[in-house]
């Protein structure tokens, strides 16, 4: 096949910039081939270079005792005792799963997996965070039912827990879902396995499943926004197979245990290019590969397509020659491909042959580190205009408009696809708070979130990003979980736009914030920018990820509330209606500022709850709908009913932060306020749990009824 005439149509299809070109025209010192063309696309696009977001990132608080390894690798590692590790990220599949929904959640699941065993941990729990379009566009309900799919398929087949994640609604998902994906394990502390190569002349190992032509170029693809084309893009979309990449965790975790493994790297975005020049360029070598060794499963495959293809359930090695009988035994043995395809060598180079051909050769530090770094242009968020006067209302009336809504009807219909129970260790499953397991073979438990408010990040990116740090933090809390560390997944419209670029701006420097005073440094992460379609950006959407521990003498709080139990607020009372889910759903309003995060308030009352877990029976974080809806959420969840003292529309539905809700005894009520006075934490009595119907004020619904809206408000609309 003869390869096409480099021309500036062929560059602007490849995303590449004329600059861009330019530089690439310098490096080599000639015009590129093919091959070359397509290997700098992967690597100098959005999705793998980070080339409009490296100079902010590195503003994010990265370290810390706990751990182990920061962002850089495949995933996240940080310590959690008697040796041992727990390896975690979040990434996006946004693009593939608007194209083609069950197949891009599904991949998206996949990549995640493979991130944490490279790295030598075996999962043990798995989250998604997914937005969609408003819930009546023609296109959200194939979506859902897609990615919901997907998602279950993939981990259900793999057989790893789905523990906690996130479903939202807004017209600003119409044209561009986000599917992001998030996966931790369990690891030896000091048995990490790490991607960057060492030695020179060490073979180059191709492990797993063979190559195909799906998903070549879908690394660019989800670099650039969507149009009319979109129906093109459908082949960049990779097809995943759950069953052959659970034997590829362990065949690669029991490869890891014969001592032949000196680095070894995922087959992600932009498949075996970047995973050969990361791995190169992180041990400051140069790498020859020669395709005509690589597996493949389609006849007449090209240099470009081998390199740029996406087919799942590929790793790649650098191995120690000594051991590859032992590693061959361990591939053969769970029916998987081993096949060496190149060395490393010294020069600084990347060296591709196809049967005795060069298709390229080229500085191979020039693909990775020394990718394109811009300081794009950007303007801060003009300040929200005041809020106007919200009326009251009638208070169960305005809960009965937030639980029948897609955004805060129960998320039941969604996570009983997902098998949360595999493994037997799941001590929470979703729909209430923090996903919660054992860690096996020990009394400790691990606790798992997700969270952001976008509308809040639109109105005020530095104090939207600081509250998905902080109901991040307090979700952990209020399982009696202490927050270790965070994984964002940065989900912005196109960063050439200086207002998008100052919502990412803002936010980073919220998150950043957050994460310092609240002590959970970022181990790891991803940024998707350029979800936009036609011109119309998301919500800027930075998703928190973030993981929690509980000691192995600690108790977790994930008791019910029960008759008689006395209503805590922790916290001040509510005040703030600005940008609320009760003005959006009940008002239709999209109005006023962010809440503002008191940063020392939320440790303080995060450390409070933790302290004091033996005189709590259940605990919820005030987020979304105040006092009203964790309130009802923590009454349905248990099957008895609540009265709140109040009836006042912004005591019951502001979202002012660092708040808790809390059910307990009478007598440990009592403790709990003499302790709270003496640690200088606001506390008040605001009702109790007792009867069966929901109360508020002189407002009054059955329980019944309203668990009956609640729990079938969403699959009403999508089952």
């Amino acid at each position: 096949m003869t390869d096409p005439v480099i021309n500036d149509e062929l560059i602007e299809a490849h995303g590449i910039k004329p600059d861009e070109y330019a530089e690439i025209l310098r490096i080599l010192n000639r015009e590129p081939t093919f091959t070359e063309l397509g290997i700098f696309s992967a690597m100098w696009n959005e999705h793998c270079s980070y080339k409009s977001s490296k100079i902010h990132l590195k503003k994010l608080p990265t370290t810390g005792p706990q751990v182990i390894c920061g962002p850089g690798e495949n995933a996240g590692v940080v310590d959690i005792g008697d040796g041992q590790a727990v390896v975690f990220k979040m990434e996006s599949h946004n693009h593939p799963s608007y194209i083609e929904p069950y197949q891009g959640a599904a991949t998206g699941v996949g990549g995640i997996l493979r991130d944490v065993f490279t790295m030598g941990a075996r999962p043990v729990a798995a989250m998604n965070a997914l937005s969609f379009g408003e819930k009546d566009h023609p296109k959200t309900r194939q979506l859902v039912h897609g990615v919901v799919e997907g998602v279950g398929g993939y981990g259900n087949c793999f057989g790893v827990p789905t523990v906690g994640g996130e479903v939202r609604f807004d017209p600003a998902y119409n044209g561009n879902c986000l599917v992001n994906a998030f996966a931790a394990g369990l690891a030896d502390a000091d048995k990490i396995f790490y991607s960057a190569a060492s030695g020179v002349g060490r073979p180059v190992v191709y492990l797993g499943a063979k190559t195909g032509r799906d998903g070549v170029g879908g690394a660019t693809m989800a670099s650039a926004e969507f149009d009319e084309s979109i129906e093109e893009k459908r082949p960049t979309v990779q097809v995943g197979d759950p069953f052959t990449e659970k034997r590829l965790m362990e065949a690669t975790l029991e490869l890891m245990q014969t001592g032949a493994v000196i680095s070894i790297q995922d087959m992600g975005a932009a498949g075996l290019t970047c995973s050969a020049v990361e791995m190169g360029d992180k041990g400051e070598l140069g790498v020859r590969l020669d395709l005509e060794n690589v597996p493949q499963r389609e006849e007449n495959m090209t240099a470009y397509e081998m390199m740029l293809s996406e087919s799942q359930e590929r790793m790649l090695m650098v191995l120690d020659p000594a051991k590859e009988d032992a590693a061959r035994a361990v591939f053969e043995k769970w029916d998987l491909d081993f096949a060496i395809v190149g060395e490393t060598i010294a020069e600084d180079r990347f060296l591709i042959m196809h049967n005795g051909e060069v298709k390229a050769d080229m500085p191979l530090s020039k693909l990775s580190s020394s990718a394109p770094e811009y300081d794009r242009p950007w303007e801060p968020t003009p300040a929200a205009t005041p809020l106007e006067d919200v009326p009251q209302i009638d208070p169960i009336d305005a809960l009965k408009a937030l639980i029948g809504s897609t955004n805060y009807a129960s998320r039941e219909w969604v996570y009983e696809q997902y098998d949360s129970q595999v493994m037997a260790d799941t001590m929470r499953i979703p729909g209430f708070g923090a996903g919660v397991i054992r860690v096996a073979g020990t009394d400790k438990k691990l606790a798992f979130t997700s969270d952001v408010t976008p509308r809040y990040v639109k109105a005020n990116p530095v104090e939207g990003g600081k509250q998905a740090v902080a109901e991040a933090y307090r979700n952990l809390c209020a399982s009696g979980a202490k927050p270790l560390a965070t994984t964002d997944n940065l989900n912005f419209g196109n960063p050439e736009k200086p207002e998008i670029m100052g919502q990412f701006v803002g936010a980073l420097d919220g998150i950043g914030q957050a994460c310092e005073a609240l002590d959970m440094p970022i181990v790891s992460g991803n940024v998707s920018l350029y979800n936009e379609t036609d011109g119309q950006a998301i919500l800027p959407t930075p998703t928190i990820g973030a993981v929690g521990l509980i000691a192995a003498d600690e108790e977790p709080i994930l008791d019910l509330a029960r008759d008689g139990h006395v209503a805590l607020l922790v916290g001040e009372a509510g005040t703030h209606l600005g940008q609320s889910a009760l003005l959006a759903e009940v008002f239709n309003r999209i109005e006023g500022d962010a809440p503002a995060v008191d940063l020392t308030a939320e440790r303080r009352n995060g450390e409070f709850i933790r302290a004091n877990r033996e005189m709590i029976k259940c605990c919820s974080d005030l987020a979304d709908g105040g006092l009203a809806l964790a309130a009802f959420e923590m009454a349905e969840a248990s099957g008895v009913g609540v009265q709140l003292d109040s009836d006042d529309t912004a005591t019951l539905f502001g979202e002012d932060q660092a708040r808790y809700l809390v059910a307990c005894n009478f007598d440990q009520a009592e403790a709990l306020m003499i302790a709270a006075g003496q640690a200088g934490v606001p506390i008040t009595t605001v009702g109790r749990f007792t009867g069966d119907s929901v109360k508020m004020g002189g407002s009054e619904a059955a329980l019944s009824d309203l668990a009956a809206l609640y729990r079938g408000a969403f699959a009403g609309h999508f089952a």
